[in-house]
């Protein structure tokens, strides 16, 4: 077999699935940087009349999809199953359900090609979607993940040392988001329909608050902004007041993009690192790339942010990080099980 770029020496491929939330996703991936195939099917649609993700749905969905998007990932790739390397997958953080198709499908793929199986942390692919926008991108650097799940810094030192800085203590910002959006009416995935509301408000109309801004506190909180957008908007309905939706929405964001970027920067100069990354759903946020582009440009530090396409749930995030656990022999066994509340650097290998 030649790789793919047309030579002689056989390349690493990692077949990986990813099925933690709402999309169903196969990805084949050469040495870890390389992107031969990274088919998602979205949720989205079947879920935007209920406002938000239903658990039960996601996981029937996944079983209706992930056999034939790991069929699509594979001929798109022009490969074939005994051409594969090894198998990775999402096993947590994420839903139960939705976590359990995958882990089942690359445990039955594993068992019957007879290929290593890795495990994967889906806080981990997220980050190391950044090596696949920018293969010159090397650690150490600090990394800022926010989705709808999860908001968390963490300094990633090498290709397999993490250390979590601080995380929410409540809501993620992107739940945030998509909890506002839902309550001013806006499409589910709310974040997206936020941000380009924003563009036509004033960001400084309303002052909403900003929780845990101490020095060196790297915690986060958004419950409480979430309940002052709330108690602002019910408080202009009891009084039969029309608010400016574009104004709340730009001075919602304003807030949540301040905290985020500020501690981020606090965390990079704690940390004497020169690059910050951003990872995740949120990191797809105009607003938050930004004024983390114009703050990274003052502190002179490179700021690295993947592809709106890689910011989403994809497998080929965790084709690369799964690479680099392979280099490393970290394989999971057959009793791998899908770990819904998974933290950052945990690990299920033999």
């Amino acid at each position: 077999m030649k790789d793919y770029e047309g030579k002689t020496a056989k390349p690493c491929l990692i077949l990986a699935l990813e099925t933690s939330c709402d999309e169903t996703s196969a990805s084949v991936v050469a040495d870890g940087r390389t992107i031969l195939s990274d088919v998602i099917s979205s949720q989205i649609p079947v879920h935007q009349k209920f406002g938000g993700v239903v658990p039960e749905i996601a996981s029937r969905k996944h079983i209706e999809n992930v056999i034939p998007v790991v069929d699509e990932a594979l001929r798109v790739a022009k490969v074939t199953l005994s051409d594969i390397t090894a198998i990775g997958v999402t096993y947590g953080p994420g839903l139960v359900g939705a976590l359990l198709v995958g882990v089942s499908v690359a445990k039955a793929l594993s068992f019957a090609a007879d290929k290593p199986l890795i495990g994967v942390n889906h806080l981990e692919g997220h980050i190391f979607a950044n090596f696949l926008s920018h293969p010159e991108l090397e650690p150490p650097f600090m990394a800022l993940v926010v989705s709808g799940g999860h908001t968390s810094l963490v300094y990633v030192e090498g290709y397999n040392k993490f250390d979590l800085l601080g995380q929410t203590r409540d809501d993620a910002a992107g739940e945030a988001f998509d909890k506002i959006a839902r309550v001013m009416k806006l499409p589910y995935p709310g974040g997206p329909y936020i941000d380009r509301l924003a563009k036509t408000g004033n960001p400084e109309a309303i002052a909403f608050p900003r929780a845990l801004t101490g020095r060196d506190n790297f915690e986060f909180s958004f419950s409480g902004l979430k309940s002052a957008v709330l108690n602002y908007l019910n408080s202009a309905a009891l009084r039969g007041e029309e608010v400016n939706k574009a104004d709340v929405a730009a001075s919602f964001q304003a807030a949540v993009v301040d905290v985020l970027v500020s501690k981020v920067l606090q965390a990079a100069r704690k940390q004497a690192v020169k690059k910050i990354v951003l990872a995740g759903g949120v990191a797809a946020n105009s607003e938050l790339k930004l004024k983390l582009e114009h703050e990274c440009a003052q502190a002179g530090i490179t700021l690295y942010y993947p592809e709106t396409i890689l910011c989403t749930d994809n497998a080929a995030m965790i084709a690369c990080r799964a690479y680099y656990q392979h280099l490393i022999g970290e394989y999971a066994d057959l009793h791998l099980n899908a770990i819904p509340s998974l933290k950052l650097g945990g690990k299920k290998c033999r």
